[in-house]
């Protein structure tokens, strides 16, 4: 049945509508409804009707975090007539001639983009800021075609000639029209199930490009076993299974689980993909509110990814890394649904057109290898809008043209299929089987700790952990956390800067409650930057590191016992393993030939500079048991004439 589809082909002023088509789908869905704008998630009207929700970027404002506001609605479509239609069917329908988008030009010169690269690298993920930041460049043009013959008419190319996307799209509402080819699920709640889908690492199609001295150009599939190989992207895609993980934990009280890795394969990319998955009673609209937004197109830890951003892009993101989130009604509630809005054109005001892209920089960013991967970003965007000539299906190697070289592109995947599976599931011999396995809860060890939140959502998946080890958790804000917490054991966490800086709230905080907790002599446990903290109060140096360890997974002596443990830091502690602190006595465990600090310990004490937590740390949980119980003998009772001598200075 075609009938909605036709009236809006044929319809001189087209109400407003949604057409989709999801991944792996026979048909595509045409949604025609009203529009109603708002200014928070939960006042989005789940009142029975389906309803589909175009979420801008600013809105992460309401978790706190920092954007450039523009002012930009919580569009909602209420539906109220919905058909469904097959996919060569609606493509027999939708308009075949491209809109023509004139004078294409982009915001941030290639140039500029990669002195923002290297800015980046030095400034922020140098200075200790954080693991990974999202900069995002526009390309923009004009059209005079009428808002929704474009998006229409975009929407058949990107379904003829865009292949592997979770969504395909377009929505036309009053002012603001886009169509899109959107790769990546950010969140779905459905039937209580929430998934979340982190997609990253990029392998550009086509760039083989001829070695130096005359070699031939290297195969698409030994680019391809090269890609998976490399260093950087693995640790680009691991990075954001973290940020992905520490929402999930915040949003399921039993974690996520992670599978995969997967090939994510587009019409000039491929992408290397993880599925998380979880179960959570929320409100649909809280989930969505609790995972603002992904960390593949902000950055982690995210509240300072945000803070970044703000300092690098100089204009608003609009819906650019948003979501289109769609609301389905079933017995009982809603089911969600939302992609990022990712690989997006929109439509505005005066016939503009802008398509806005990124990239993830990490410290191994080369700056003129993420310019390519921004151009080649927009270009499946841009092919679809007719500014870009499309390729042949040899050269884009989407798996969809009926060419010789395509067919032989294909066999060369079948041969090498075991080898690249091999590859992809070598990676998770270097993850936490926590997180990939079901876990079972141990017995309670009838204790309560307060995790002391310092601006990294790490918190949320240190907090599961220690439920899971039998300890009672709740998080805190370190502005918010009480000076003489009543609990058994306080955890204060990791979070973004350098500890050296007293002129730092959240480093003055920290300080002053990780004294008042030493005074008491009751137990705690430090972690990454609250470790460097506790260093400093313990008399020992800090010192930022020769190359910051963001992301990295090392092999460390954690007081006599080895341990693989992932690294986020770009400071760190020094000391002689085996030595003790000038203050407060604490046992030193640290390289033996750099005198980085890895641990610190005492009667009551333990911290480790680490993430325990990460899905990085294969021996991480082993290794929080056994600090625990350290800290917790007799289960967690220590007797009130046990206390540490209290901090000075």
């Amino acid at each position: 049945m075609t009938r909605l589809l036709t009236s809006l082909l044929a319809a001189s002023d087209a109400p407003p509508f949604a057409v989709i088509h999801r991944e792996h789908e026979p048909t595509l869905d045409v949604l025609v409804g009203d529009v109603v704008d708002v200014r928070l998630l939960a006042d989005i009207p789940l009142d029975g009707a389906e309803v589909v929700a175009l979420v801008p970027f600013r809105q992460v404002r309401e978790r706190g975090f920092e954007a450039h506001d523009d002012g930009a609605p919580i569009r909602c479509l209420i539906v109220r007539e919905r058909e469904a239609v097959p996919i060569a069917d609606a493509i027999g329908l939708l308009p075949r001639h491209p809109v023509h988008v004139d004078d294409l030009d982009v915001d941030v010169a290639d140039a500029d983009y990669a002195a923002t690269v290297r800015r980046v690298i030095e400034e922020e993920i140098g200075r200790g800021e954080g693991a990974n930041f999202v900069i995002r460049r526009e390309f923009s043009g004009t059209t005079d075609a009428p808002p929704a013959t474009a998006v229409l008419g975009w929407l058949r190319a990107l379904l003829e000639h865009e292949s592997g996307a979770y969504w395909t799209f377009a929505l036309h509402t009053p002012g603001l029209a886009a169509a899109g080819a959107t790769p990546e699920r950010h969140v779905s709640s459905i039937g209580g199930t929430v998934s979340m889908n982190p997609i990253s690492g990029t392998f550009r199609h086509g760039d083989g490009g001829a070695a130096g001295g005359g070699a031939p150009a290297a195969s698409h599939d030994d680019r391809l076993v090269a890609f998976l190989h490399d260093v950087k992207e693995r640790e680009e895609l691991v990075m954001v299974v973290d940020e992905e993980l520490k929402m999930m934990s915040a949003v399921c009280p039993d974690g996520g689980r992670i599978r995969g890795p997967f090939l994510k394969r587009m019409s000039r990319l491929t992408h290397t993909e993880y599925l998380l998955e979880g179960h959570s009673e929320l409100d649909p609209r809280e989930v969505l509110r609790r995972t603002m937004f992904a960390p593949t197109v902000t950055g982690s830890p995210l509240g300072n990814a945000c803070t970044v951003i703000v300092r690098h892009e100089t204009s608003p993101r609009g819906y650019y890394a948003g979501v289109l989130a769609r609301f389905t009604p079933r017995v009982g509630g809603y089911d969600l649904d939302a992609p990022i809005l990712i690989r997006t054109a929109y439509l505005g005001a005066g016939g503009r057109v802008r398509v806005p892209v990124g990239a993830t920089l990490v410290r191994h960013s080369d700056p003129a290898g993420e310019v390519a991967e921004t151009r080649t970003k927009a270009a499946g965007v841009l092919t679809a809008l007719g500014a870009l000539p499309r390729l042949s299906a040899a050269t884009s190697g989407d798996g969809n043209g009926d060419g010789d070289g395509d067919a032989a592109r294909r066999d060369g995947d079948r041969a090498d299929a075991d080898c690249i599976q091999a590859l992809l599931d070598s990676r998770n011999e270097h993850l936490a089987a926590f997180w990939r396995t079901p876990q079972a809860a141990r017995p309670s060890r009838g204790v309560e700790a307060l995790v002391v939140d310092a601006n990294d959502d790490f918190t949320t998946m240190l907090a599961h952990q220690l439920r899971h080890l039998g300890v009672a958790a709740r998080v805190v804000p370190w502005h918010e956390a009480p000076p003489e917490a009543s609990e058994d054991l306080v955890v204060f966490g990791p979070g973004p800067g350098d500890p050296r800086n007293a002129a730092d709230p959240r480093v003055a905080r920290l300080r002053e409650l990780m004294t008042a907790r030493l005074a008491s002599g009751r137990p705690m446990l430090a972690v990454c930057l609250s470790h460097q903290v506790l260093a400093d109060l313990a008399g020992l140096p800090l010192a930022p590191l020769p190359v910051p360890r963001q992301g990295v997974q090392l092999e460390v002596e954690v007081f006599g016992r080895a341990a693989a443990i992932a690294f986020y830091n770009t400071f760190s502690a020094l000391a002689p393993n085996g030595s003790t602190t000038p203050a407060l006595g604490l046992e030193v465990a640290s390289d033996a030939a750099t005198g980085v600090v890895h641990a610190l310990r005492g009667a009551g004490v333990a911290s480790v500079q680490g993430h325990l937590e990460s899905v990085t740390s294969p021996d991480g949980l082993a290794t929080l048991e056994r600090l625990l119980d350290g800290l917790l003998p007799d289960q967690g009772v220590i007797p009130p004439d046990a206390k540490l001598a209290s901090a000075r200075g």
